[in-house]
Order: C-alpha cells, then structure tokens, then sequence
C-alpha cells in the first residue's frame, strides 16, 4: 500500500454539495489508516444532521477504492465526535471560502 498521502489526495475528489469544497479541505476526514490490505477512513460531516452524510461516506469509499484497486477492505465510518468546526479546515479551505 503506498501513504496516507495518496489517501487524502483521492479523498480531495470528493465534494460537500452544500458547500462546494473537498472534505480534506473542509477538515471532514479525521484519519486515515493504512494496513496491508486494508484503508480505514473515519470522518464526519458538517453537522449531524447533514442530509449527504451516507452519500459522502459511499463517494469517499469509491475514491479510495479506484486509488487503491489492490485493497481488500475499504471502510468509511462517520463519527460526531469530536464535532467538526471550521477552524478544521485546511488554510487552502479557509482562503476558497474566505474564512480568515
């Protein structure tokens, strides 16, 4: 498997509709871990009651599993905890959106 790295630039293909920007740079995804045959995802959403939680998670799934065909297992948990914030984004995120 190669770094987390590659994890979170498929992960950049991937975008909140509400807001129109990549959950790495809205600060959704929290980890990632990479095992011999294994990616484990785990992110949140914006709120929790955010309508594309599940539709996001499947995107977030499929482009880590078209990065990594030779994968056995790709999973994509959502959490709450801790809740997301937009000091979470990234300083690239901040700047699109114009969040000082």
């Amino acid at each position: 498997m190669s770094d987390n790295a590659t994890v979170y630039h498929a992960l950049k293909d991937v975008v909140d509709p509400e807001v129109g920007l990549n959950i790495v740079d809205l600060g959704l995804v929290y980890r990632v871990e990479i095992g011999q045959s294994a990616i484990a995802v785990l992110m949140t959403m914006t709120s929790p009651a955010c309508p594309f939680g599940q539709s996001l998670a499947e995107q977030a799934e499929a482009a880590v599993r078209r990065a990594f065909p030779e994968a056995q297992n790709v999973s994509v948990t959502l959490t709450h905890d801790p809740p997301w914030n937009p000091a979470m984004m990234s300083e690239e995120g901040k700047r699109i959106l114009g969040i000082p």
